[in-house]
């Protein structure tokens, strides 16, 4: 998988003329010439107070990519459990073995919600869950093979990286032999999960269990050489520097720079009600929005940046298509880690709700798959 580089983009001249930040008229100029920004252009986006000329930067790139298209999926998000051993900081999804309210899906429990699911078209389920300190890989093999039977053709977006190697050690397996055993059984793609921040600093202090951002990075590496396609994600507004994120975002490139298998960067904001650091405020709206802008200007070899409606918010979500972002994910019926760490948005929408929201936000929605190829026009709103 070779990844593709946006090179040129023309610049609309009212947008340039529009750019108060010295900074940003530089970035401007590498966009324009087809060069890739570095650490201090990342930086100076996200510095920036001139929000509006930083967005239409973003703008231009994402028109020259997709038009005014915004793609979208009939998915549903399922989380086989949330017990998990790892206790970072930021997670209130996580349950020790034996809580009141922990919970483990089996195979069948899990295949029923698919059987049962109200999305018409379904075509993905996303499947995350804690790092089980005593479920075998033969249930994940068996948890995929029960998905798959539901539906043909059904793609299966299933483990992060975190997942892959906690499995991998438990059955003293290697990581490519353990991704290439899910592949048999019916995986098609990874989410983009368990990145957090690419710090050793805040590694150390947030999320000692979980692996690195080097072993991160090694772990989609492997999975891309197999064939299997990932997202990447960065979880922001916490603890973390702007330098962080700038860092954050030049290593996801520099990795699909090595091995192509990205589809998409999903900006993750920090939601901190009911976690340990309830204390933070998360990021703001201008934070947000500079962070996906940056991203579409920085990730340049990634061909889809993600608004995740479900942290964001739908009115932001909508601001975030004239940022860069050209992806709302989909369905998703039912997501539990954003919402036990406060986040306010439905569970769900359906496949009219997206495409209104789309729409009246001045873009054209269009439904994909799993491999964010498209599946059909999208239906008209109710």
């Amino acid at each position: 998988m070779q990844p593709r580089r946006t090179g040129p983009v023309s610049i609309p001249s009212s947008a340039l003329r529009r750019l108060r930040d010295d900074r940003l008229a530089a970035v401007a100029d590498k966009i324009t010439n087809g060069e890739r920004l570095g650490a201090r252009e990342a930086q100076a986006c996200l510095e920036t107070h001139d929000l509006a000329g930083l967005g239409s930067l973003a703008l231009a790139v994402r028109s020259a990519l997709y038009g005014t298209r915004a793609f979208y999926v009939a998915n549903l998000h399922l989380n086989y459990t949330n017990v998990c051993g790892n206790r970072c900081a930021f997670c209130a999804f996580h349950r020790d073995a034996g809580a009141p309210d922990a919970y483990t899906l089996t195979p069948e429990e899990a295949a029923r919600t698919v059987r049962e699911s109200p999305v018409p078209g379904l075509c993905e389920v996303h499947v995350v869950g804690g790092c089980h300190p005593e479920l075998p890989f033969e249930y994940y093999t068996a948890l995929l093979r029960a998905l798959k039977a539901q539906r043909p053709g059904l793609g299966l977006k299933a483990f992060t990286a975190v997942e892959v190697q906690h499995m991998a050690d438990r059955a003293g397996l290697t990581v490519a032999q353990c991704l290439r055993e899910l592949k048999a059984a019916g995986l098609s793609a990874m989410p983009g999960g368990g990145a957090e921040i690419f710090s050793l600093r805040l590694h150390r202090d947030l999320f000692p269990s979980k692996i690195d951002g080097d072993r991160w990075l090694s772990i989609h590496g492997e999975a891309h050489a197999l064939g299997i396609r990932s997202n990447a994600t960065m979880l922001f507004g916490h603890r973390e520097t702007v330098q962080e994120r700038a860092r954050h975002l030049l290593r996801l490139r520099d990795q699909q720079d090595r091995t192509g298998g990205f589809q998409a960067f999903i900006a993750l904001p920090f939601h901190p009600e009911n976690t340990p650091m309830a204390h933070l405020p998360g990021p703001s709206g201008v934070e947000i929005l500079k962070t996906i802008a940056t991203a579409r200007l920085v990730l340049d070899n990634v061909p889809h940046i993600k608004a995740y409606w479900v942290m964001l918010g739908l009115k932001l979500t909508q601001v975030a298509l004239s940022f860069g972002a050209d992806d709302l994910e989909g369905t998703i019926v039912r997501e539990r880690i954003a919402h036990q760490a406060g986040a306010r948005t439905a569970p769900g929408l359906s496949l009219e709700e997206l495409a209104h929201l789309v729409r009246e936000a001045g873009f054209e929605p269009v439904r994909r798959d799993t491999y964010h190829r498209e599946v059909a026009e999208a239906e008209e709103a109710a």
